[in-house]
């Protein structure tokens, strides 16, 4: 198959992120022609008889078999289906479903991009991969059939997320005993004020035990003060933002990831890392990150913001190291089996030939000329 994949260079960070690039590099071991269209070209790998600047007026011209497009309401996903309708392509795209995005400009596009092409896109779409359960719930109320829409959770480097790694961050920073670790955007929507009340009620009291917090954000010096006024300053080590080569050590020395996130915009991205690297989760409990841990299987759950029910998880997660030792395992398992980039190709592809199998006849454009009159 000749594959086109389009990303919007304004939310390929939020919605798209190295998922296009890593579906492209596996397509392209599976077989496949790929080309990237909408960014650079060293941004996406692509075919090698592909070479030069790659841009978007070409696409028409390189007359792929099926586009693929993050975001459904991106004017990437407008010139996907404007494309599939003139070439009776395959068009398949890829959501992560942020119901309310915080940033402004992001809720700006969203707005005009359901009010000038959504119905359009959602008419020409031959299937949507949803990235997680809360993306298909979304997806299904903007108006995507239910039949159309495939659930598969992004795929994790396996080789370079894995048991067994020791990090000179923790060296670093003289931390000593277990850790409860997170890693994120500190902001007041994760959570964090919840994390450290359940910190500082249960095992902050002890000298075994510390919080590792990775990130940075705006709300850094409020968190700090939180820590302060619980008395547990000592036992927290705030590192600042790890570099990218500095997360798989961080998270595999963790013996349990924490992610307390009060609502529906935290993806979970850092869960399947933690999993591959065979550490329990304590997460909130939502429909997002239920996609990713399994109660009593692969971690456990408490209700976003509710600071009893997180220090009651995190005081049986401390107090259960078997249990610990079994979340652990079954989370590298589980990540194996479903998290391997070059599984989820594989059922990616499969949702691509049943797009190419059900591809349409080309057609007269006069919705997209309609969409495009109006922008």
């Amino acid at each position: 198959m000749r594959v086109a994949l389009l990303v919007d260079p304004l939310t390929m960070r939020t919605k798209g992120g190295d998922h296009a690039p890593e579906i492209a590099r596996e397509l392209l071991g599976r077989g496949h022609l790929v080309r990237g269209f909408g960014v650079a070209p060293s941004v996406i790998p692509h075919s090698s008889e592909e070479s030069g600047a790659i841009e978007v007026p070409g696409l028409l011209a390189w007359k792929p078999d099926v586009l693929i497009a993050y975001d459904a309401l991106s004017p990437t996903a407008w010139l996907g289906a404007r494309t599939a309708r003139k070439l009776g392509a395959g068009l398949v795209l890829v959501e992560v479903g942020i119901e309310h995005p915080r940033r402004i400009h992001e809720r700006v596009l969203q707005a005009i991009g359901e009010r000038l092409w959504g119905r359009y896109v959602r008419r020409t779409a031959n299937a949507l991969i949803a990235l997680d359960e809360e993306a298909a719930r979304l997806a299904e109320l903007e108006g995507f059939p239910e039949t159309s829409i495939t659930t598969l959770l992004p795929g994790v480097d396996l080789e370079r997320f894995r048991p067994g790694l020791s990090s000179a961050l923790v060296a670093h920073h003289r931390i000593r005993g277990r850790m409860l670790t997170y890693v994120g955007r500190l902001e007041e929507s994760r959570g964090l004020r919840t994390l450290l009340d359940a910190f500082a009620s249960t095992v902050g009291q002890r000298n075994d035990w510390s919080l590792v917090i990775a990130g940075d954000g705006p709300a850094s010096a409020s968190f700090r003060a939180v820590a302060d006024r619980l008395g547990v300053s000592e036992r927290v080590h705030w590192l600042g933002r790890p570099r990218q080569e500095e997360l798989p050590a961080l998270i595999g020395a963790a013996t349990l990831m924490a992610v307390p996130a009060l609502d529906t915009a935290v993806r979970g991205k850092q869960i399947g890392r933690a999993m591959a690297c065979g550490v329990p989760i304590l997460a909130s409990d939502n429909a997002r990150l239920r996609s990713w841990v399994q109660e009593d299987v692969t971690g456990l759950l408490a209700a976003p913001g509710d600071r009893m029910a997180w220090r009651e998880i995190l005081t049986r997660a401390a107090g259960a190291p078997m249990a610990r030792k079994r979340w652990g395992e079954n989370a590298r398992q589980f990540a194996v089996s479903e998290f391997a980039w070059p599984r989820v190709a594989e059922r990616f592809e499969h949702v691509l030939v049943r797009a190419l199998r059900s591809q349409k006849e080309p057609c007269s454009d006069e919705l997209g000329s309609e969409a495009l009159e109006k922008s």
